[in-house]
């Protein structure tokens, strides 16, 4: 891609994830809005707590499908190098976490980062999810599994030899994700860290 149609590319890319598809779909189903109940989060768990299983689920879907979609027809239509596909990963999940339309305060970016990743590297998403479900399976703590998953990604990326550009990119979306639940850590630390319950 062209300088122009990158930054072009950019700021679509950054407008369609940063789309708050917790908070619509809650409003749309007839639920209270999710930043005012639970945690305060916008993402599939949180949703999931607040207006139950179907608006979590649905949340879940359209977070990882927003952040597959731009890369899926970027990947296809435009031709992008490594390091412009990299860069647009991340910029995908800064979208999600900053969104600029809920005044820059937005998700944690893991269903987001998984849609990223299943583009970037399927092999790689299979693997950390291998390692999210043992985790949560044994602890009963999703951020736990989804931090570890989520810095998992970039190591598997590393291994299975994708350029440096992709790694760099992964990389950078799981320090984000780590950086986003660092209340969770926190808690986790503490021992006040809510577990999951089916």
């Amino acid at each position: 891609m062209n300088p122009t149609l990158l930054i072009l590319t950019m700021l679509v890319t950054y407008l369609v994830t940063a789309i708050p598809t917790g908070v619509l779909l809650a409003r749309v189903m007839g639920f209270e809005d999710v930043r005012r109940s639970g945690s305060g989060n916008i993402g599939a768990t949180n949703v999931y707590r607040v207006a139950g299983k179907l608006p979590g689920t649905l949340t879940l879907v359209g977070d990882v499908f927003k952040g597959a979609l731009p890369l899926l027809i970027i990947t296809h239509w435009l031709g992008p190098t490594p390091g412009q596909l990299g860069l647009l990963a991340l910029i995908a999940i800064i979208g999600h976490c900053y969104p600029v339309y809920l005044q820059f305060r937005g998700g944690k970016g893991v269903a987001t980062g998984l849609g990223i990743f299943l583009v970037l590297s399927p092999m790689s998403v299979l693997l950390a999810a291998l390692l999210f479900g043992a985790t949560v399976a044994i602890s009963r703590y999703i951020s736990l599994g989804s931090v570890l998953a989520a810095l998992s990604i970039p190591i598997f990326i590393l291994f299975l030899g994708f350029p440096r550009e992709i790694f760099a990119g992964s990389l950078g979306i799981a320090l984000l994700i780590v950086w986003r639940h660092r209340s969770n850590l926190r808690r986790l630390l503490d021992g006040t860290e809510n577990r999951f319950k089916t």
